[in-house]
């Protein structure tokens, strides 16, 4: 007699064996004890194409045990397909899956094991089926390879995007710098010298070309100074004199001279200088802050 699905067809029917043989997938029904009842057609034509003999017979044989005794490579998966299975069987969980690798001398493979009761009325029977899942697998590595890839050039990218942005960064603030020199030097080195010609005795057109000068050299530092303006303490002109002489080295002396104005003059601009910059402790060098400045 073959075991009963429902109360009228069992698997000696012809149409539900031809259905059986039909799938895809490895199927075998064990009972609660793990006996194999029956096998589908694809069943034993795995074992056939992975080394089993022709004649074997896969009924009455123990699922359970053959997978509790296993000692080759794939033993750990095997324990853990006897546990789930057991699971199933004293109603711990209604349903065991399991993916697991079956490598072959031909090649990778990969199965997936789903492992459900049977819905009949009688004793409990277990339905086991294996489906082939290396396609699926295969296309998941390429697909994380190519994630990785793509991970990989994004870090790339972001890297790439970060030192741009340091580049810029130093780009702007060299331009900034540039432009600073640039005005630091035309007040304290080039407009106190016109200053001295115009108020010196000059030609008419000699006056005419030093106004000249006098203009263009402010049309070229007005741009200068507005883009400064918000990143610079508002020094005065001589004070910007003074700071750029104490930065080179000079000595109050040596700056008054050049200036033509008295040592205290310059000691006033260096206090003005310490204060709007913020050296309140005395220890602290002008020079040296000035220098770190630059």
């Amino acid at each position: 007699m073959g075991l009963q699905l429902n109360n009228n067809i069992s698997f000696s029917d012809k149409l539900v064996r031809t259905i059986f043989d039909s799938l895809s997938a490895h199927i075998a029904i064990i009972d609660k004890k793990g006996v194999i009842l029956e096998t589908n057609r694809a069943w034993k034509q795995f074992s056939l194409a992975n080394g089993m003999p022709e004649n074997i017979n896969f009924n009455q044989m123990n699922y359970l045990s053959v997978c509790e005794g296993a000692t080759t490579e794939g033993a750990k998966d095997a324990a853990t397909v006897a546990e789930g299975i057991r699971r199933v069987i004293d109603g711990t969980i209604n349903e065991f899956r399991y993916d697991y690798p079956c490598h072959s001398p031909k090649g990778d493979r990969w199965f997936y094991m789903r492992v459900v009761p049977m819905a009949d009325q009688g004793d409990l029977h277990l339905i086991i089926s294996h489906e082939d899942i290396t396609e699926l697998k295969l296309t998941q590595e390429s697909l994380t390879a190519h994630q990785s890839r793509l991970e990989d050039k994004n870090q790339s990218l972001e890297e790439v995007n970060i030192a741009l942005k340091v580049v810029i960064a130093q780009r702007e603030t060299d331009k900034l710098d540039m432009e600073n020199k640039i005005l630091t030097n035309l007040k304290s080195f080039v407009l106190p010298y016109i200053k001295r010609l115009q108020e010196s005795r000059l030609s008419e057109k000699d006056r005419t070309l030093v106004r000249i000068i006098d203009d263009q050299l402010n049309d070229i530092m007005s741009p200068l100074i507005q883009r400064l303006s918000n990143t610079h303490l508002l020094l005065t002109p001589q004070e910007m004199q003074v700071a750029a002489f104490v930065k080179d080295g000079r000595t109050t002396s040596e700056i008054a001279q050049v200036l033509f104005v008295s040592e205290a003059t310059v000691s006033f601009h260096r206090k003005n200088l310490r204060s709007k910059l913020g050296l309140k402790n005395k220890q602290t060098n002008l020079r040296s802050f000035l220098l770190s400045m630059s």
